[in-house]
């Protein structure tokens, strides 16, 4: 993965080559390894692929162009509700029978008591983490990413069915660059780190 994070950059151009589902399967199979607390893995993600959803896609993403040049854009989106309702889901293989209705409660102990919206903020903070394993695991398949912030929420959600509650993270083009994207310019490891 360091050379896939030393590789990417940030395209908005695409060849309109598919992207295979067994590349997919594979993108996939990383992104779900992302840690997040209590292992609630609150992220959820919709693969945009057909031309006529991308296009309705389009204005609820600023007309950003990149949705209408690649292949696919990944809504990445977290639902916290989701993970209280399958919370079993969760809970390790190797918990002993007699502990796993325990190991579940522990979420909606955790977090069945706050309020939906804090619920939430924190599932779409734990969906960032995914964010990065999506954007370097596409890089490592050899594809190029244009994660994108700038979009209506309340549009995206309404157009693909997400629940109320859930919160997009991001929309992430992908697929096959046409463009090299820009050199890195980040500071150095002395700029941003300092030992206590």
């Amino acid at each position: 993965m360091t050379e896939a994070a030393r590789r990417r950059r940030s395209v908005r151009a695409f060849a309109p080559t598919p992207v295979p589902h067994a590349d997919w399967d594979a993108i996939f199979d990383v992104v779900r390894r992302a840690p997040s607390a209590f292992n609630a893995q609150p992220w959820r993600l919709v693969v945009v692929e057909s031309a006529a959803m991308r296009e309705r896609l389009l204005p609820a993403a600023n007309n950003q162009r990149q949705v209408r040049s690649a292949p696919a854009t990944v809504v990445l989106y977290t639902s916290m509700a989701d993970v209280l309702d399958t919370a079993a889901e969760t809970v390790h293989a190797d918990t002993p029978e007699d502990r796993r209705a325990a190991a579940a409660a522990k979420l909606g102990e955790a977090y069945g008591h706050l309020p939906e919206a804090q619920r939430e903020a924190w599932a779409y903070a734990q969906g960032h983490i995914a964010l990065g394993y999506l954007l370097l695991a596409a890089e490592a398949f050899g594809y190029q990413t244009s994660p994108m912030a700038g979009f209506d929420e309340a549009a995206v959600k309404a157009l693909l069915g997400l629940p109320p509650a859930s919160r997009v993270v991001a929309l992430v083009a992908v697929g096959r660059g046409a463009e090299a994207g820009r050199p890195h310019h980040r500071h150095a490891v002395a700029r941003i780190v300092r030992y206590a």
